[in-house]
C-alpha cells in the first residue's frame, strides 16, 4: 500500500506575500479509499494509491477529493477507459458526491459513529456534467467501472482528469488509477435483498408535479427506479399492500357490489413484468393484508385487523373481513397460477407480530400478548386459500412458528433468539434479517452517521450466520426524511427529474452483496478458509473490525484464495 501525506494547508500569508503558484498547484486533488467518508470541513487526508482488486462482475470504484482556497467553477470529470492490452472497459459512473444534512441522529450511538461539526454527510452520487465548489470546501468525486463477467483478467489502468477554472484561469489535473481483475467471476446472486419502495411519491421525480398511478409517465419513472434497484442487488420486490393508501385496491382494480368482489389484475401483471424485465425481480412479495387496529391498546399490543377495500379495517372475526379474504385470496392465487408465478410468490400478512416482552428487549418466555395471537388466525386463513405460498414476515415474536415460513427478525432479536432461528432453518424455513430505526448502538445499519464499512458488513453478517436474505423498509420514502427517524433510515436514493441518483451507502450495500457471493464461492472450495476470513472481521452481530485497511487485506486474501 503506497501512502503519502497530503495535508490541505492553505497559507494565506504566502499568497499575500506574492508567492507565485500555478492554478494547478492551488487546486489540491487526493485519492482516497471509497470506503472513507469525506466531510466538508476536513483539511487533512492520507493519499491512497492502492490498486483496486475485483472479480469479474464486480465494480471497481475510485474516490478523489478536490479542494481550493478559491472558488472552483465548472469542475468536470473526464474518465478514460480502463485498458489491459486490447481489453477496454468504459466508466459506469462519474459522480460528484453531494452532502446531506443529518438532522436526526440515533439515540444510542455506535462506537464508530461519526459526527462532523457541520452535521453534513457525503451521500448522494450526483451524475451531473459539472459543479461549482465553494472555497475551502471539499468536493468528493466517485468514478466507477463495472467489470464485465467475460472480461480478461489482469492489470488495468486508466487516467482520470479534472478540469475547471479558478480565478478565471483553467486548470487540468490528471490522475492514474489501477485495477487488478482476478481470474474469477462473480456468481449469480443467491442472497435475497429487498428494499420496500413507495409507489406514491413519484412526483419528486417529476418536478414536484403529480404522477397519475399507472399512467405512461408512472411506468417510465418506475423503470428508472427499478434499474437502480437491479444494479445494486435488489432481486425481491414488495408489491401491493393495503396500508399503502389501499395499493392492492388500485393495483388489482378491486370493485364491490353488495358482498361480491371483482378483480382486474392488468396493472399487477404490468408491474410484475416490468420489474422482471427492468428490476431483476426473482421473487414477488405480496404486500400486507392486515395491520394494527387503533384503540385496541398501546402500539405493540394492538390487535391485527384486516383491510377491507373502500371500508377500512375490521377485526378478522368480522364477517366482512372473511368474506373479502375468501374472495380475494383465491382470485389472486388462481391468477398467479395462470401466469406461472406461484413458485416466486410469497405473502406478507401483518407487519411485525410482536410480544410485549420483545418491546422491552428481554426476549424471555413471558406470556404472549394479543398482537401475536391475533396474527395466527389471519395467517392460517391465508395458507388455507393460498396453498403452498410461503408466509414472509418481519417478526418481533417467536410465537407464530406454525404460520411463518420466511422469518425476518431485527439483528438484536436474532442474536437473542439465535437457537430458535437455527431450529427454524433446520425445519426448512428461511431466515433473513432486517434493520430500520432499530437496532441502534453497535449494530450495523445504513444511517448517515455510520462508516460505510458498517453498511457493507451487513452482508458479511449474512454469510457469517447463514442468514439468506436482507430487508429494509426505506428505499425512497422521501416524505419521511425530516421526521425523527435516524438520518438515512427512510431512503437510500435521491430523486431527480426523470430518474433517481444512487448513494455511497447503496454502493456499499452492492459491494457487500458481492462479498457474500464470493464467500459462498470460496465455501464450495475451502469452507474453513471462508469461515476464518469472515471471522477475522465479524466477531458478533454487534462486534466487528471497522478498520478499512484491515478489511482490504482480508478481502484481498479472499480473491487470492479463489484464484488458487
Amino acid at each position: 500500500m503506497k501512502l503519502s501525506l497530503s495535508p490541505f494547508f492553505f497559507t494565506f500569508a504566502l499568497l499575500v506575500a506574492g508567492c507565485t503558484h500555478s492554478v494547478t498547484n492551488t487546486v489540491r486533488c487526493v485519492q482516497l479509499d471509497p470506503l472513507e467518508k469525506v466531510f466538508t470541513e476536513e483539511s487533512y487526508f492520507v493519499e491512497n494509491f492502492d490498486t483496486a482488486a475485483v472479480a469479474k462482475g464486480e465494480t471497481a470504484t475510485f474516490q478523489f477529493v478536490l479542494r481550493c482556497a478559491f472558488p472552483i467553477h465548472n469542475l468536470k470529470i473526464e474518465a478514460e477507459t480502463l485498458v489491459n492490452g486490447k481489453q477496454q472497459i468504459d466508466p459506469s459512473l462519474k459522480a460528484f458526491v453531494g452532502f446531506t444534512r443529518a438532522g436526526a441522529h440515533t439515540v444510542k450511538h455506535s462506537k464508530d459513529a461519526i459526527f462532523p461539526v457541520s452535521d453534513y454527510y457525503p451521500d448522494c452520487l450526483h451524475e451531473i456534467e459539472s459543479i461549482d465548489v465553494p472555497p475551502m470546501q471539499n468536493q468528493p468525486v466517485w468514478v466507477s467501472y463495472t467489470i464485465p463477467r467475460n472480461a480478461e483478467s489482469g492489470n488495468y489502468s486508466a487516467t482520470i482528469a479534472f478540469t475547471g477554472t479558478v480565478n478565471g484561469k483553467p486548470f487540468k489535473i490528471i490522475k492514474e488509477v489501477n485495477t487488478k481483475v482476478y481470474p474469477i467471476s462473480l456468481p449469480e446472486q443467491t442472497l435475497w435483498v429487498t428494499n420496500w419502495w413507495s409507489p406514491h411519491n413519484f412526483s419528486k421525480m417529476n418536478g414536484n408535479q403529480p404522477v397519475e398511478l399507472y399512467s405512461d409517465r408512472y411506468w417510465e419513472l418506475l423503470t428508472a427506479m427499478a434499474n437502480v434497484m437491479r444494479d445494486h442487488g435488489q432481486n425481491s420486490y414488495k408489491i401491493g399492500g393495503f396500508h399503502q393508501d389501499e395499493f392492492w385496491t388500485s393495483l388489482c382494480n378491486i370493485q364491490c357490489t353488495a358482498t361480491q368482489y371483482s378483480f382486474d389484475f392488468t396493472n399487477f401483471d404490468k408491474m410484475v413484468e416490468l420489474l422482471i424485465r427492468e428490476g431483476g425481480l426473482k421473487r414477488i412479495e405480496g404486500g400486507h393484508l392486515a395491520g394494527r387496529m387503533p384503540n385496541t391498546g398501546v402500539w405493540y399490543n394492538q390487535i391485527f385487523g384486516v383491510y377491507i377495500p373502500k371500508v377500512g379495517m375490521r377485526p378478522f372475526e368480522d364477517e366482512m373481513s372473511q368474506n373479502f379474504l375468501s374472495q380475494f385470496l383465491p382470485a389472486l392465487y388462481n391468477h398467479l397460477e395462470s401466469k406461472g408465478w406461484t413458485s416466486m410468490y410469497v405473502q406478507y400478512v401483518a407487519d411485525e407480530p410482536t410480544d410485549q416482552n420483545v418491546m422491552v428487549m428481554t426476549y424471555t418466555d413471558k406470556p404472549t400478548n394479543q398482537n401475536a395471537l391475533s396474527f395466527i388466525p389471519i395467517a392460517e386463513f391465508v395458507k388455507k386459500h393460498m396453498p403452498g405460498i410461503p408466509i414472509i414476515e418481519a417478526v418481533m415474536s417467536t410465537k407464530v412458528a406454525n404460520t411463518v415460513n420466511i422469518w425476518v427478525p431485527k439483528l438484536d432479536h436474532y442474536r437473542c433468539e439465535r437457537a430458535f432461528f437455527l431450529e427454524r432453518q433446520a425445519a426448512g424455513d428461511e431466515v433473513w434479517f432486517y434493520t430500520c430505526n432499530e437496532p441502534q448502538g453497535n449494530y450495523v445499519n445504513r444511517y448517515l452517521e455510520l462508516p460505510l464499512i458498517q453498511t457493507r458488513f451487513m452482508h458479511w453478517i449474512n454469510y457469517r450466520y447463514g442468514i439468506t436474505g436482507y430487508l429494509h423498509w426505506g428505499f425512497n420514502y422521501w416524505d419521511s426524511v425530516n421526521s425523527a427517524l435516524p438520518a438515512g433510515d427512510a431512503s437510500i436514493v435521491y430523486p431527480a427529474y426523470g430518474k433517481v441518483y444512487s448513494s455511497i451507502r447503496l454502493a456499499a450495500m452492492r459491494d457487500g452483496i458481492a462479498d457474500y457471493e464470493l464467500l459462498k464461492l470460496l465455501e464450495q472450495k475451502a469452507p474453513e478458509k471462508a469461515q476464518n476470513l469472515v471471522r477475522e472481521v465479524i466477531k458478533d452481530v454487534d462486534n466487528y473490525d471497522s478498520n478499512v485497511y484491515n478489511f482490504r487485506q482480508t478481502r484481498l486474501r479472499l480473491l487470492e484464495y479463489l484464484s488458487e
